[in-house]
């Protein structure tokens, strides 16, 4: 079998501020099963943000692709739909 490198990740360690009801809030995560600890859940946090800045960026080009393509044309609805149905039988 093939040996695969492990990827090493650099960690650094951080000190936050958080109020008691936010902690409350990583503990209860965490007593519940979502996360192994504080870190766990953050790291989650990160995560899930970085993913939503990438789709807004997603819309965001889509969005202004779209305005630069040109003047919109008028759509016929019922030439669509007979297109579509030729196509599908």
């Amino acid at each position: 079998m093939p040996h695969i490198p492990e990827i090493i990740m650099k960690t650094i360690h951080k000190t936050i501020t958080l109020t008691d009801k936010q902690d409350d809030w990583i503990k209860a995560q965490i007593d519940a099963g979502y996360y192994t600890d504080d870190s766990d859940y953050i790291r989650d946090l990160i995560r899930r943000e970085q993913e939503r800045c990438a789709e807004t960026e997603v819309i965001r080009t889509a969005l202004i692709e779209g305005e630069n393509s040109g003047e919109s044309q008028p759509f016929d609805v019922s030439a669509f739909k007979k297109r579509m149905r030729a196509v599908q039988g």
